[in-house]
């Protein structure tokens, strides 16, 4: 019966993963411009970040949910941020000579990792996730049994890692059709940051 939890934990995390986040965007924009191998790496720790997010919600959810619906300033420069990053890459210019980028290549891990990890509104999906959980009789909390939580948090895992695969695999079909990638890729990111960043304010405002 335990076995459940791991199915709860991957479709938890496939609702949170689905939509458009940074992770996602980053792995859409290194499959892209790289390879599938180099956007699986930062799947791979955005996974564990995921994890570590739902662990802490889990622990701290009455805290968490305080903090945020008591400083909206949080949400309000996650947007902002969300919007400038989103203009400058639709503004940007391709540079006409190709710069080092090996640093940053080797990187993926680290990327995926803060990608993940710095992500407001996943740490509030999780929240609320858990509290439908418990009002669903869905018992799950620090205290349940070793197996259940390892069974849950593997299912996170697996959720967020098996969406961002696909997201991977849809962007090589895509790169295989598309000219000009590097371009095409900076303002397609440029415009799905600034609809986030819309998406983001609409909720501060309707609250």
């Amino acid at each position: 019966m335990t076995l459940i939890y791991l199915f709860i934990g991957i479709l938890a995390a496939t609702l949170s993963a689905l939509p458009l986040g940074a992770s996602n965007i980053a792995v859409i924009n290194t499959t892209l411009k790289q390879n599938v191998n180099q956007a699986f790496k930062i799947a791979i720790t955005a996974g564990i970040a995921e994890v570590v997010l739902s662990y802490y919600a889990l622990h701290c959810n009455v805290m968490i949910k305080n903090f945020f619906y008591n400083n909206l300033w949080v949400q309000i420069l996650v947007a902002t941020l969300l919007l400038i990053a989103g203009s400058f890459l639709c503004f940007k210019k391709q540079p006409k000579h190709k710069s080092k980028q090996r640093k940053f290549s080797q990187s993926k891990y680290a990327t995926g990792f803060i990608l993940g990890i710095v992500n407001p509104p996943v740490l509030i999906y999780w929240v609320i996730a858990f509290g439908v959980l418990k009002n669903n009789d869905i018992l799950l909390s620090l205290q349940s049994s070793f197996s259940v939580l390892f069974l849950f948090f593997l299912g996170v895992y697996l959720g967020k890692l098996l969406i961002l695969y696909g997201y991977s695999k849809i962007s090589l079909i895509i790169k295989h059709k598309v000219h000009n990638v590097n371009t095409a890729v900076n303002k397609i990111t440029g415009i799905l940051l600034i609809c986030i960043s819309i998406i983001q304010a609409i909720k501060i405002y309707a609250v």
